[in-house]
């Protein structure tokens, strides 16, 4: 992909460190996973991470692991991460979805035995979220603003932000960069439409990022030096079973959907990537980019739409577990791959 130089100065690095940057889906409660990666990753010095790009959940991992870094580094990164989760969970303990006797006793996290889920899920498809919610209230974005300090994140310079959102009215998606960044911004990028009002930001409204990038990939060619991107996988690209009742039909469509605009990235990089192989484009103009991808393990497929509204302490605890582990796993396997050759066949999984 064509290149240009990054737009903004860089804290000092780390004495030897690899770079990348990260592509953070999003996926509601399941950004829980993500945390336990960013985690991994922070407790790691062999790496540094030059740049994010982030959707939804992905988007507020994002700026809660800017604004620590800024307060003390990798160490208090991590703790802010931890502090942003622990709010969400408490949040989640005191809300109005909880997960059903029998989801509790047949050991899921999945939320079909959940009254008062049910009952939300019925309403949201016959009524819209300015008619169930006309004051907007909005407990995720109090906990963006009460955790998160955004005039650290616009001033950051240890590390590049780019947060992707819908706008409603254009169709089009909107790159946040750093100093853009605001609670609303940040929720603006996680905005469900059925779950909550469009959020307005410089006097334009937005939805998720997800419909137009989950998360997006072309800031961070044109913007980073490094060419290492790691992409943190949330949403499944591919489901065995055929789905068959309404709840799994839409299910299965959102996964497909959210996953689009990935897939015609990576398929640009495969063309770029085999145009430079080939010797058919000035290869002083495009460099040619390595991606990796940690995703979520097999014992996350059982995990349907519904458990994304699950924000329970303990889910997003065994979330996170699984994250740290995926993560760890990673560098074991794949870490003498930064800086010489992708981890994943782009061709095979993507196109």
């Amino acid at each position: 992909m064509s290149t240009t130089r990054p737009r903004r100065n860089r804290a000092s690095k780390t004495e030897g460190a690899k770079p990348i940057s990260l592509a953070l889906q999003g996926g509601g409660s399941h950004g829980a996973f993500t945390w336990g990666v960013l985690d991994r990753l922070l407790a790691d010095d062999r790496i540094r991470i030059e740049a994010i790009s982030g959707t939804s959940a992905g988007a507020m991992n994002a700026a809660v692991l800017a604004d620590g870094l800024m307060r003390g580094g990798r160490a208090e990164a991590r703790e802010a991460l931890a502090r942003f989760w622990e709010a969400i969970g408490r949040n989640g303990r005191f809300g109005p979805i909880h997960r059903g006797p029998l989801d509790h006793a047949s050991g899921s996290w999945n939320l079909h035995g959940s009254p008062s889920y049910l009952m939300f899920d019925w309403l949201s498809r016959f009524m819209s979220p300015y008619q169930f919610n006309p004051l907007n209230f909005n407990p995720l974005l109090d906990t963006l603003r009460e955790t998160v300090d955004f005039e650290n994140v616009r001033a950051c310079d240890c590390i590049e932000l780019f947060v992707a959102a819908t706008n409603v009215r254009t169709g089009k998606i909107r790159i946040f960069g750093n100093t853009e960044l605001s609670a609303e911004a940040v929720m603006a990028s996680a905005c469900m439409p059925h779950v909550f009002q469009a959020v307005e930001v410089d006097g334009e409204p937005y939805w998720d990022g997800g419909y137009m990038g989950n998360p997006a990939i072309y800031p961070l060619i044109y913007n980073c030096e490094t060419r290492d991107i790691m992409l943190v996988q949330i949403n499944p690209m591919i489901r065995e079973a055929i789905p068959t009742t309404p709840p799994e039909i839409l299910d299965r469509l959102n996964e497909i959907s959210f996953n689009s605009s990935l897939m015609r990235e990576m398929r640009a990089i495969a063309f770029v990537t085999r145009l430079l192989e080939e010797n058919q484009i000035d290869q002083t103009r495009y460099k040619r980019m390595l991606i990796h991808r940690i995703d979520a393990p097999a014992r996350m497929k059982d995990l349907d739409a519904s458990s994304k509204l699950n924000a329970e302490p303990e889910f997003l605890r065994y979330l996170f577990d699984i994250g740290h582990g995926a993560a760890d796993a990673w560098l074991a396997a794949n870490y003498a791959a930064l800086g010489h050759r992708s981890s994943v066949d782009i061709r095979e999984d993507y196109l």
